[in-house]
């Protein structure tokens, strides 16, 4: 922890001046450079990205990496023919992403990218000695059985990009080695739909759940916070990077989204950490552990702040948070089919083929029919997310 190499989320190096981004044309990918357009003192040494060729075309002539790599082989000769006057290697696929992940000049990786996609090279990076600027929640939940002791292993940091986990990583300086938390509070927002019963949710439309009253994110997410599947997703990852156990962590709705989440210690004292909602505070933070630095933007102003109010989760309204906390109890590999049926259904219901209702109740069709591996490999933690496509696949 913070002070001992190591141990789960630990102390960085040192400042971090080069670094490489997984995910670079996404929602998290796109503030990251944006905090490195304002901190002329990092440089981007790898970019990664899936099909977005022409807004990773612009972010190589401005922040001139050495290596881009697209999942794609024909938007990859795409992109080489474009950018052929640039001294940047383009590469494709796995192997492409695993070669960013690795890249020797880099000192942190920034894992954007979305999904399962994400384990490999970030296993590859931890081998490689990189810290791990963590946004890719999905390596965690389905993996962390496997990542924190290779972090532990190779002595790198494992520091939290996601908001809350960053106010929880906040609210524990000075505390690892001496004090454990009681309890984790890990706020929500409640997402576009907070205070509505089910039945009043069964026409919710594609349009209504993309709009968040608070943040703004990527489409997958955006769903995942209106269905508080992300919260689920966050109170697994949680468990794994705080190293604390699951009926210690209580989840606790926060509409303002000025508390982004809290510690309460076992003498009944609790830390918390307030902000306005932007994500580059807790990209900032981590890629310059253990200082701070200067931030352009809004800041709260206490004089006109009226209230901040809490509420108690509806897990009845919203299922997909319960089921998130009964994976996480049955361990192994269930979180992978909390994640890879929540993924899928979302997807789904991106494209209107299924209901907004739907997406909680796949998962829990997905969860019932699963036999529970206990200590899965990286190559059946990938199995079983195909399993359960196929399986959701098989009932449209």
């Amino acid at each position: 922890m913070p002070g001992r190499r190591g141990r789960g989320v630990v102390e960085s190096k040192n400042e971090h001046k080069k670094i490489a981004i997984l995910g670079s044309t996404g929602s998290i990918g796109t503030q990251t450079l944006e905090v490195v357009r304002e901190n002329k003192d990092i440089e981007v040494t790898a970019l990664a990205a899936g099909s977005n060729i022409a807004l990773l075309e612009k972010q190589i002539r401005e922040f001139r990496p050495r290596l881009a790599a697209v999942w794609d082989e024909e938007k990859a000769k795409e992109l080489r023919l474009s950018v052929r006057d640039q001294d940047v290697r383009i590469v494709s696929g796995m192997d492409g992403l695993l070669e960013a992940a690795a890249q020797p000049d880099s000192q942190m990786l920034v894992t954007a990218i979305v999904g399962m996609i994400g384990i490999r090279p970030t296993i590859e990076a931890i081998r490689a000695g990189k810290d791990i600027a963590l946004a890719n929640k999905e390596t965690l939940v389905t993996a962390g059985h496997i990542i924190m002791p290779l972090a532990k292993e190779y002595g790198v940091s494992i520091l939290p990009v996601d908001s809350e986990h960053c106010a929880i990583f906040q609210c524990l300086q000075g505390e690892r080695g001496h004090n454990k938390p009681a309890k984790i509070l890990l706020t929500a927002s409640g997402g576009p739909f907070r205070g509505r019963k089910r039945e009043e949710l069964r026409d919710i439309q594609v349009e209504d759940a993309l709009r968040h009253p608070n943040w703004s994110m990527g489409k997958k997410i955006t769903i995942d916070s209106a269905t508080m599947a992300n919260k689920g997703l966050e109170v697994m990852e949680a468990k794994w990077l705080f190293q604390v156990d699951l009926d210690r962590i209580q989840v606790v709705v926060q509409p303002q989204s000025i508390i982004h989440s809290m510690v309460e210690y076992e003498d009944g004292a609790v830390i918390a950490q307030l902000g306005t909602p932007d994500m580059k505070l807790p990209i900032q933070y981590a890629l310059y552990y253990p200082k701070r630095r200067p931030l352009p933007g809004e800041r709260l102003d206490f004089w006109k702040l009226s209230e901040i109010t809490f509420e108690k989760p509806d897990m009845e309204t919203f299922q997909a948070l319960a089921l998130a906390y009964e994976a996480m109890k049955a361990a192994g590999s269930m979180p992978t089919v909390f994640n890879a049926a929540n993924e899928k259904a979302v997807s789904l219901f991106l494209d209107r083929r299924i209901g907004y209702l739907d997406i909680p109740e796949i998962i829990a069709q997905c969860m019932a029919a699963h036999k529970v591996i206990p200590s899965p490999t990286v190559e059946q933690i990938l199995s079983v997310e195909q399993e359960v496509y196929e399986r959701i696949e098989s009932r449209r």
